[in-house]
């Protein structure tokens, strides 16, 4: 019997979010944001199945050029554009979008001139990350203009959309419109919070990531208590179940003593394999249908939960997060972001594909990760 500990990843979930996602979207289309191995998920059977979204959005070259090695014949929107010029051949051949942030990406493009299909115009509107000042706009408009065979895309990112009512996301909408007033194109600027909290930002093309695996991109909420259907479960079993007498302690440095005699159940999943290590006594486990509290630090390879006065059996099912138990909410206890949690689940952990098709029949594929 192999390592319990899987990844199940559910693919009718990841349709039904992204149609909620075009029914909120109000008649903007939508870039799916797959990048960082599609949050975790699986970038090239995540890409798969968002065939019915308009285009699909990743970081790197390589991510994209393996999505087209897969077969997947949509639009891909390169997000952090190119690094240097041995990548552009194997960019235009793939007829990728490429996103222009700074001079440094234009100059390369301009060294071997192309017509590429559309290019898109990052704008600095207040993020002061990656973008074009605004002043640098009309020049690097009218040389993008040469090199593109479709009218250039325009495109900003939020700092604060996950805030309500923030006054910077206003400023920054009414920047980005007063720049681009009057040029051609399409505008893109909603990332998944802004969909969620600024539909006046949804503009052309929204780019959602996190909702599409049913994550709340909001600091203070969970997505399926809004709807959202969580895609990872990230699961485990019991393997060992021990009595313990008040008094003693549990795991590396004894940081957890039990209050009271009990039983202390031992699951086979650590920070090895993606758990958070930061994540304190008392973040909630899902074990045979209850949550109990994390005892003590978390191991490479196990963590141990209080299960009070009643063990549970050897092979006991455990969530660490999924739809029993959301992902946020154990974000919060570990002092991170659902980001981080996703896209750190290890590469040895087993996952399983799971496409739940209109008839309810269930079709599971399990692939070593180390083979996407």
């Amino acid at each position: 019997m192999s390592r319990p500990t899987r990844a199940r990843i559910d693919f009718r979930a990841l349709r039904e979010n992204l149609r909620m996602i075009r029914r909120r979207a109000n008649g903007s289309r939508i870039w799916a944001v797959i990048k960082a191995n599609a949050y975790g998920h699986g970038l090239i059977p995540v890409g798969r199945v968002l065939g019915e979204a308009d285009g699909l959005a990743v970081s790197s070259l390589d991510e994209a050029l393996a999505l087209r090695e897969a077969g997947i014949r949509q639009p891909i929107l390169l997000l952090e554009g190119l690094f240097d010029r041995g990548e552009i051949q194997a960019a235009f051949q793939a007829k990728l979008e490429i996103v222009v942030h700074a001079e440094f990406g234009l100059a390369l493009l301009e060294s071997i001139p192309l017509l590429w299909p559309r290019l898109w115009i990052k704008i600095d509107t207040g993020m002061n990350r990656l973008g074009f000042p605004a002043h640098a706009f009309p020049d690097v408009h009218g040389r993008i203009v040469r090199l593109s065979a479709t009218a250039p895309g325009l495109m900003t990112h939020l700092a604060s959309a996950d805030r309500p009512h923030d006054p910077a996301v206003q400023e920054q909408l009414s920047a980005f419109d007063r720049l681009t007033r009057g040029y051609p194109g399409p505008r893109s600027l909603a990332n998944s919070a802004a969909m969620v909290q600024y539909p006046e930002s949804h503009a052309d093309w929204v780019r959602p990531g996190l909702l599409l695996f049913g994550v709340s991109p909001l600091p203070a909420s969970d997505a399926e208590s809004t709807g959202w259907l969580p895609v990872m479960t990230f699961a485990t079993a019991i393997m060992a179940v021990k009595q313990i007498r008040r008094g003693e302690r549990v795991g590396y440095g004894g940081v957890y003593e039990a209050k009271r005699d009990g039983w202390i159940g031992i699951a086979a999943v650590g920070y090895g394999d993606g758990y958070p290590y930061h994540a304190p006594g008392g973040t909630p486990v899902w074990v045979s249908g209850r949550l109990y509290p994390l005892a003590g630090r978390v191991s490479m390879d196990m963590i141990a939960v209080d299960l009070g006065s009643e063990p549970v059996a050897i092979g006991a099912p455990v969530i660490l997060w999924g739809r029993e138990l959301p992902v946020e909410i154990v974000a919060r206890h570990a002092g991170t972001i659902p980001y981080e949690l996703l896209c750190g689940v290890a590469q040895r952990v087993r996952h399983e594909w799971v496409d739940q098709a209109e008839d309810e029949t269930d079709h599971a594929e399990t692939v070593d990760r180390l083979s996407l």
